[in-house]
């Protein structure tokens, strides 16, 4: 492992030649910090992947090209005056600071959820700041928003007490949900479906699983095994169409054992 010598020549490094890049490339000279958003969007999902597969290596990658465009965006803010990469890690350093009073104030707490509830405090105190939701980015895919949300309500004290209340809710919501879905009310049906998945999502939380994560281990999950059976179904000379279920689900036992 590097010492902090060599990681901050290596920062220099990288800095130097976004420098470079930005005076001398055609394609780096024209982004802007727009047109750098959705390609910025997509190294976020790239890296989640890679920490999903525990690919180490690949996370290296990716942390290093998500990097890559904080400091382009700073070299962007630095041309205009309007920010560069010391404002950036200043303001950041600052937010730590300020946001961890148990270690820069004399602030004291007993575990995890008391610097939960401290951090929303002290946002709450932010200028601007009227509702703990402001910090929730709109742009959130809704599965990731809802687990922010609630994990954001609970920092300060808006939750329930214990996992089976949680747990009555969503079999609430299901009832609810199936009374709307055999009355096939179209617009019912989907705002208590919304309530079932809010719900669920709220006591993954309890149980302190990401559930965002967990859908996702079962999207690769589904594939790695449909893949399999598409396969064996080349090997029959026959399409997925033709088979029956009863077929096809000869091969997706056999895929779980995999």
């Amino acid at each position: 492992m590097t010492d902090k010598t060599q990681q901050l020549k290596a920062f220099e490094r990288l800095l130097i030649i976004m420098d470079e890049l930005r005076a001398q490339c055609p394609w780096d000279k024209k982004q802007t910090i727009e047109t750098l958003r959705h390609l910025t969007i997509e190294e976020v999902y790239e890296l989640g992947d890679a920490i999903l597969d525990n690919d180490l290596d690949e996370v290296k990658k990716e942390l290093g090209d998500l990097l890559l465009h904080i400091v382009f965006y700073s070299k962007i803010g630095s041309e205009t005056n309007a920010f560069d990469m010391a404002d950036v890690c200043n303001t950041i350093s600052d937010k730590l600071i300020e946001r961890h009073p148990h270690i820069y104030g004399d602030v004291s707490v007993n575990d995890e959820e008391d610097v939960k509830r401290n951090w929303e405090q002290i946002k709450l105190k932010e200028k601007g700041k009227k509702s703990v939701l402001q910090g929730v980015p709109k742009s959130l895919p809704a599965m990731v928003k809802a687990n922010r949300i609630q994990d954001k309500a609970a920092g300060v004290g808006f939750d329930w007490e214990a996992p089976n209340q949680v747990w009555e809710k969503v079999e609430e919501e299901l009832q609810e949900f199936k009374e709307e879905a055999d009355a096939q009310n179209r617009d019912r049906m989907e705002s208590e479906f919304g309530d079932v998945l809010f719900s669920l999502i709220n006591y993954a939380r309890f149980l302190k699983i990401n559930p965002e994560n967990a859908l996702e281990r079962t999207n690769k999950k589904f594939i790695k095994r449909f893949q399999y059976l598409e396969s064996k179904a080349k090997e029959l000379d026959k399409k997925l169409s033709d088979m029956t279920l009863t077929e096809m689900d000869v091969f997706w036992n056999e895929a779980k054992n995999i």
